[in-house]
């Protein structure tokens, strides 16, 4: 018998789980069973959807290892931030496969803006594009792209502000037309870095594109993406800052901002991210979210920076994207 319980779906949502662990608590005793029982946690996450929920995991911000112990239960390869470019400042001290998220010294990352209005009509919080922006799965950009990511609060923002949201990009390719969905399923998308002058706002303003090295090319990554281990297909895009607006959105289609392949996306991205398909997760101190790239895509909000201090804790996973990328070279080193 497991010693780890999943309630599904979190509350509010029609997906993810939050795992409770029958026995001594705390992040030392979970990681232990997660490292005996090493297929109890990734099978939950398939079953849940991809999102999971793991509270009072606060000791990993004491003891680091913790998170990278539990990290590689979801695959063979945590990547090391110190090897693949990532700026030094935002590389945790001890631990090099952790990517610190935070406003404070030495990161000073900043949170995204409001959404204008800061509210929907009916006084909700704004999920859905484009309202709602920033929405992306992380690395999108590289082929192959990463499977799983772990977010840790060590010091969260009070509720009501710094959420993070989830959308369901397998639940919401499924509700696409039939139609719609024989039309997706042979298309790519194009993929390429935020600081590669190529998002919509600075292709729509004229900028000149910036050479890139081979190592920096957009990358294709099918719109209709077949996860490896569940057998589904989910919605696999980004919108404005992780596409490449210069010659894509979507390869084969009409590009630029006013093409046709820009309209399919934000068009598949405003459906994609309709309440129905996201969740809102709430942060207290010591939730471990931990969720799956292939099929979902998230967004972060705005909290007061100027008053607030937030730290996070993130680590990538990689190893298995799929039988479409079998074999592939990491597109993002340099040669």
């Amino acid at each position: 018998m497991s010693r780890f319980d999943c309630m599904t779906p979190l509350p509010g949502a029609g997906f993810g789980g939050r795992i409770g662990l029958n026995g001594p608590a705390g992040a030392a005793a979970l990681v232990a069973a997660a490292e005996a029982e090493p297929e109890a946690l990734p099978r939950a996450l398939a079953a849940s959807g991809g999102l999971l929920l793991l509270p009072g995991m606060g000791g990993m911000a004491a003891e680091p290892a913790l998170l990278l112990r539990l990290s590689r239960i979801f695959g063979p390869e945590v990547e090391n931030y110190r090897e693949t470019g990532m700026a030094p400042n935002m590389v945790h001290p001890e631990v090099p496969e952790i990517f610190v998220v935070s406003n404070i010294p030495p990161v000073h990352r900043a949170p995204p803006p409001r959404p204008e209005p800061p509210l929907t009509e009916d006084g909700r919080l704004p999920v859905q594009f484009p309202h709602r922006r920033g929405w992306h799965t992380d690395q999108s950009y590289r082929r192959p792209p990463p499977d799983i990511s772990l977010f840790l609060a060590v010091v969260p923002v009070p509720q009501g502000q710094g959420q993070t949201l989830f959308a369901d990009g397998a639940a919401a390719y499924a509700a696409l037309p039939p139609d719609l969905r024989a039309r997706i399923d042979g298309l790519d998308g194009l993929h390429v870095s935020s600081d590669a002058g190529r998002r919509r706002e600075a292709v729509l303003g004229g900028a000149a594109p910036k050479p890139l090295a081979p190592h920096q090319r957009p990358q294709r990554q099918p719109l209709a993406r077949l996860h490896p281990v569940t057998g589904q297909r989910a919605l696999y895009l980004c919108e404005y800052g992780q596409m490449d607006w210069l010659e894509g959105p979507i390869a084969g289609l009409e590009p630029g901002p006013h093409g046709e392949g820009g309209r399919l996306l934000e068009a598949l991205m405003a459906h994609l991210t309709q309440p129905r398909f996201v969740h809102v997760h709430e942060w207290t101190a010591g939730d471990l979210v931990v969720w799956d790239n292939r099929c979902l895509v998230h967004a972060a909000t705005w909290f007061d920076a100027e008053r607030l201090d937030r730290v996070m804790w993130r680590t990538t996973v990689s190893g298995n994207p799929g039988a479409a990328y079998a074999g592939e070279a990491k597109s993002w080193l340099a040669a």
